[in-house]
C-alpha cells in the first residue's frame, strides 16, 4: 500500500514539474517573439500596480475629450488647457473679474488673500487663449488636438526639450483637465485592469487639503534650514513639535477626517470602484518643491489621513527629485519622514528616492538619497532607485533592503524616457541578484504611453535572466508588498493564485 501510495505521490510531483518546466520552456521560446510575447503578457495576471500617479495615468485622448466636451479654453501658444468659470480657489493669473465688479475695467485683478468669492476667468485672446468650440469653428480643432497629444504625452516627442523637462512640465498643461476628470479616470483605470488582468492599483491620488494656520511658523523655514546645513536633529525636532502641536490644535483630525470623507470615501462608494475582479487603494502626497513648514504641515495632514481611514493605505512625496529645492531639502524632508514614523507608527511611507542619474545632477549629489530614504526616513517601499549603483555603500545597503523586506518599485518605460536608464544601465539585476524584492509598475501610463503588460514585456525582452519563476514572483510581489489591510491583501492573493492557475493551464493545453 505505501508503495502505491509512493508511487502516485511521485507521479504527482512529476506532472507538476513538468508543467512548471513546460511553461517555462514555452516563455523562453516565446521571449523574442515580441507578437507572442505581448499576446502572453496580455492574458497573464499581473497583480497590482503599486507605482501609479492618478494625473499621469488617464490616457490624453480622454482629457483633450473632456476638455472639448466641456469647452474649455486652451493657450494656443504654451498648450495649456484652463476652465472657463471657476469658484475662486487661490488660483494665480489669467485676470479675473468678480461679479460685483461687473460693468468695471478689467485691469490686472488679483485673488483676495482673506475671503473666497465667485469669479469668472477673463481670458485675453492677444495672448493666445482660444475656446476650443472657437478652434473647432475655425477648422483648426484637429490641429490642436494633435498638439495636445504631443505636450501633453510623449507621443511622438521631438526631442527640442530635455526628456525629463517635457515630462514634467506635460502636468501643468492638462492638470485642470485632469481634475475634473476624477470620477471617468478612476472608472477608466478600472476597466483597462480588468481587461489588462490586473486585480489591484495603489494611486497616488490627492494633496490633503484643509485649512490650517501656521503663519506664527513663516520665520521657521529659515531655521530648519539652517539647522539642516548643520545636520541638527535635536533643535529641527523641536521645531517640528511646536508645528504639530499647533496643526492638532487646529482640529486637524477632524478636518482631514472631512477630507477622507468627502474626496476619497464618497467618490470611492459611488462609484463602485471596488468588485470582485478588481480593487483599488489610495496613496496621499505632498510636494517637494514647497517651504520646509509646507511640506511639514502636508505630510502630518497625508498621515492623518493614511492612520484613520481604510481606503487610503500610504502616504508619499512627488515632484522631480532632481529640482532645486528637491535637492537642497532632501535630507530634511526625510527627517520629516522620520518624525511621522514615530508619531503615526501605522501609516505607510513609499518614497520616490534615487530617480536620479549621472549628468542629471552632480556626481557627489548622487550617493545619499535611497540611504537616506531607507535608514533616515524607513520607507516601507522605493520608487524608481535607479541612482542604486552611485550609493554611498550600495553593497551594504543592497543587502540591508533585502534582509528587511525593502521593495523596489521599479517603473521601466518612466526611467528610460526621463532618465535615459534603460537596459544594461537599469539596476534591476542588482536588484535581483541581491535578492532586493522587485514590483514592476507604470508610473504615468497615459503621459507615457503603456501599461502594465508592456513593463511585463520590456522586462522580458530587456533581461533574459528574468525567467518566467522570476517574473511570476514580481507579479506576487506587487500584492505581498502593498499596502492594504491584511484580510483584504490575503483575498488578492488567493485570487491570484487562481488566476495563475487558469492561466497556465490555458498555455499548457495549446
Amino acid at each position: 500500500m505505501k508503495k502505491i501510495i509512493l508511487l502516485v505521490l511521485n507521479l504527482f510531483f512529476g506532472i507538476t514539474t513538468v508543467s512548471a518546466q513546460s511553461i517555462d520552456e514555452y516563455f523562453e521560446r516565446i521571449r523574442h517573439d515580441e507578437a507572442a510575447l505581448i499576446s502572453f503578457m496580455s492574458k497573464m495576471p499581473k497583480g497590482g500596480d503599486l507605482h501609479h500617479h492618478y494625473s499621469g495615468s488617464v490616457y490624453t485622448e480622454s482629457l483633450i475629450q473632456k476638455a472639448i466636451k466641456d469647452d474649455y479654453f486652451l493657450n494656443v501658444q504654451t498648450m495649456v488647457a484652463k476652465r472657463a468659470d471657476k469658484e475662486f480657489e487661490n488660483l494665480p493669473n489669467p485676470q479675473i473679474l468678480h461679479k460685483e465688479d461687473k460693468g468695471k475695467t478689467i485691469k490686472d485683478y488679483s485673488f483676495p488673500n482673506t475671503k473666497t468669492i465667485a469669479a469668472k476667468r477673463v481670458y485675453d485672446e492677444s495672448k493666445g487663449w482660444k475656446k476650443l468650440s472657437v478652434l473647432r469653428e475655425e477648422g483648426k480643432l484637429n490641429e490642436y488636438k494633435l498638439k495636445m497629444l504631443k505636450q501633453w504625452s510623449i507621443q511622438y516627442f521631438n526631442p527640442v526639450v530635455p526628456s525629463d523637462k517635457h515630462f514634467f512640465d506635460s502636468f501643468g498643461k492638462f492638470r485642470e483637465v485632469v481634475n475634473d476628470y476624477t470620477a471617468e479616470g478612476l472608472l477608466e483605470f478600472k476597466e483597462r485592469a480588468i481587461k489588462e488582468n490586473v486585480s489591484y492599483i495603489e494611486t497616488q491620488f490627492k494633496e490633503v487639503q484643509v485649512n490650517l494656520d501656521l503663519s506664527d511658523f513663516k520665520n521657521e523655514n529659515g531655521k530648519l534650514l539652517s539647522l539642516a546645513s548643520k545636520k541638527d536633529t535635536s533643535a529641527i525636532f523641536k521645531i517640528f513639535d511646536k508645528i504639530h502641536n499647533s496643526i492638532i490644535k487646529q482640529n486637524a483630525l477632524e478636518k482631514v477626517a472631512e477630507f477622507n470623507s468627502k474626496f476619497i470615501k464618497k467618490p470611492h462608494d459611488s462609484l463602485k470602484i471596488d468588485s470582485d475582479d478588481f480593487t483599488m487603494r489610495y496613496q496621499n502626497y505632498v510636494l517637494r518643491f514647497m517651504p520646509p513648514v509646507d511640506v511639514f504641515k502636508n505630510l502630518i495632514l497625508a498621515s492623518i489621513s493614511d492612520e484613520t481611514s481604510d481606503l487610503i493605505v500610504g502616504v508619499n512625496i512627488v515632484a522631480p527629485e532632481h529640482g532645486e529645492i528637491s535637492m537642497r531639502d532632501y535630507w530634511l524632508h526625510m527627517l520629516m519622514f522620520n518624525y511621522c514614523q514615530k508619531k503615526y507608527a501605522k501609516a505607510n511611507y513609499a518614497l520616490h528616492a534615487g530617480e536620479l542619474t549621472l549628468g542629471l545632477v552632480k556626481p557627489e549629489e548622487l550617493t545619499s538619497h535611497i540611504n537616506d530614504a531607507v535608514y533616515l526616513a524607513n520607507a516601507d517601499r522605493i520608487g524608481h532607485a535607479t541612482g542604486m549603483p552611485y550609493e554611498f555603500n550600495s553593497s551594504e545597503l543592497l543587502q540591508y533592503m533585502a534582509e528587511n523586506k525593502i521593495p523596489v518599485e521599479v517603473n521601466l518605460t518612466s526611467n528610460a524616457f526621463i532618465l535615459n536608464v534603460e537596459k544594461d544601465e537599469h539596476p534591476i539585476l542588482l536588484f535581483k541578484d541581491y535578492g532586493v524584492p522587485v514590483v514592476i509598475s507604470t508610473d504615468d501610463a497615459g503621459i507615457l504611453r503603456t501599461n502594465l503588460t508592456d513593463q511585463f514585456v520590456t522586462l522580458a525582452k530587456n533581461y533574459p535572466s528574468f525567467h518566467y519563476a522570476d517574473i511570476k514572483e514580481c507579479v506576487y510581489n506587487s500584492l505581498e508588498f502593498s499596502f492594504i489591510n491584511a484580510d483584504k491583501k490575503k483575498c488578492l492573493l488567493k485570487d491570484l493564485d487562481k488566476r495563475f492557475i487558469e492561466f497556465e493551464k490555458s498555455v499548457l493545453e495549446k
